[in-house]
């Protein structure tokens, strides 16, 4: 599908006022520029939309470029189609679109969306190798006929809330951090497939979830959790990592749901992270990690029974 049909919309949306941008994670940044953008909008008396991409940039421009995305793509459009806007467009970024210029991209929102206003960050640049910034965007505003607003970026607890920010959260394992830049609990989805079945013949039988490997990945230990499962939630312990304590090598994602024994193979699994209880450990016997494992367990009912886990 070509660029011009990736930005179709109703016509009588093509009014309109636009935010362009990955907007990986669709954090409380993003969330107030959708706000001011909406407002913006409606004051001019104009329809809001976003254009976003199916993948993203930096895989055209460096193809060793190796996706980090907080949500998948799926996830990532409800949660922008949730901010209110009247339209989400995305569109596919490839080297035709990498050698557009600005001005030569802003023309086609033009001309496909009707674009009489434009809201960015502080920091936006678009176009071929990055070539036009703000100054630059104000400039091609007056050339073709559109106005630029241009926001100050947020803050939370004194850090701006950036997705690479919120990444280094989640890779040190700092998921609640990382959930109050997200204004939700950082998640996981996939499905349920079989595993090693260790976790039974311990006494903690545990879902093994297969999650897109472009996905952000908390840092290996044991994790309070909540499983959802067809709309249900379950506190959790979640493991991240290669279970050492057997000699294992690669990265598991496990989840033993507390006080659950049905059969979910090849059903779908969210899982919401609300804080990391401990590192990954290496066990001598098999009998001291499941007596850690027991403590774990009953620390998640704690914070399940005093609210934590809600």
């Amino acid at each position: 599908m070509g660029l011009s049909k990736e930005l179709n919309i109703k016509k009588d949306l093509r009014d309109s006022f636009v935010t362009i941008g990955v907007f990986d994670g669709v954090h409380l940044g993003h969330k107030h520029l959708a706000e001011k953008l909406i407002q913006s909008a409606m004051k001019n008396g104009k329809s809001s939309g976003i254009v976003t991409f199916k993948n993203h940039p930096a895989t055209v421009i460096n193809p060793q470029f190796q996706p980090n995305f907080l949500t998948t793509f799926e996830a990532k459009m409800d949660l922008l189609k949730d901010t209110g806007v009247d339209f989400v467009s995305a569109i596919t970024f490839n080297q035709e679109v990498a050698d557009l210029t600005a001005k030569d991209f802003l023309r086609l929102l033009k001309n496909r969306l009707g674009m009489k206003g434009l809201v960015v960050g502080p920091d936006f640049q678009m176009g071929k190798n990055r070539e036009a910034d703000t100054v630059r965007l104000a400039t091609l505003g007056s050339e073709l006929g559109f106005a630029l607003e241009v926001l100050d970026v947020q803050t939370k607890g004194g850090f701006q809330v950036r997705s690479t920010m919120i990444r280094s959260l989640i890779s040190t394992g700092d998921v609640k951090n990382a959930s109050v830049m997200l204004g939700r609990k950082f998640s996981l989805e996939g499905s349920v497939i079989k595993g090693m079945k260790r976790g039974k013949s311990l006494g903690f039988p545990t879902a093994n979830l297969k999650t897109n490997k472009d996905l952000a990945m908390p840092s290996n230990g044991i994790y309070a959790t909540v499983a959802t499962i067809k709309g249900v939630r379950y506190p959790a312990a979640t493991s991240i990592g290669i279970n050492p304590t057997f000699g294992g090598k690669e990265q598991t994602i496990e989840t033993y749901i507390l006080d659950f024994d049905k059969n979910i193979y090849g059903q779908s699994l969210s899982i919401s992270f609300y804080e990391k209880l401990r590192d990954e450990l290496t066990f001598n016997s098999a009998d001291k990690l499941i007596g850690q494992m027991k403590a774990d367990v009953l620390e998640i009912r704690r914070l399940n029974k005093s609210g934590e886990l809600q």
